[in-house]
């Protein structure tokens, strides 16, 4: 696990809810035609993309490692990291309601939480 990228993606993952959030305040449901839900797609994205860097860091780290790591452990919060996006990205659009971005709010705050467990599974074993 990269530290510093593992506080970007916490933050990132955040602003995403936070942008989503006001979307459930407004009333107004993503929609990909409207620059509101193109750029927080587009911040969503993002966060995939360092979720995957993340996974293959990790994977690598787990690899070349000389410490005792719960590696199904490691291993299932990496991998539920890189899919809760994606998954909450299609619910959120399939959902036509204002409700769809408060999926999109409940999956963003997931990934700062899988990210913390993931450090304190690495930092459990020193």
């Amino acid at each position: 696990m990269i530290e510093i990228l593992a506080a970007v993606l916490t933050y990132v993952a955040l602003a995403a809810a936070v942008w989503a959030a006001v979307l459930v305040v407004v009333g107004k449901p993503i929609q990909l035609r409207e620059w509101h839900g193109l750029w927080l797609y587009g911040v969503v994205l993002l966060l995939e993309v360092g979720l995957l860097v993340q996974l293959v860091a990790g994977i690598v780290r787990l690899a070349t490692a000389d410490r005792q790591v719960d590696s199904l452990a490691y291993l299932g919060y990496l991998i539920t990291a890189l899919l809760i996006p994606p998954l909450a990205g299609f619910w959120a659009l399939a959902e036509r309601s204002r409700w769809g971005p408060a999926v999109m709010v409940v999956g963003c705050l997931t990934v700062p939480v899988l990210i913390l467990r993931l450090g304190q599974v690495w930092d459990a074993h020193v």
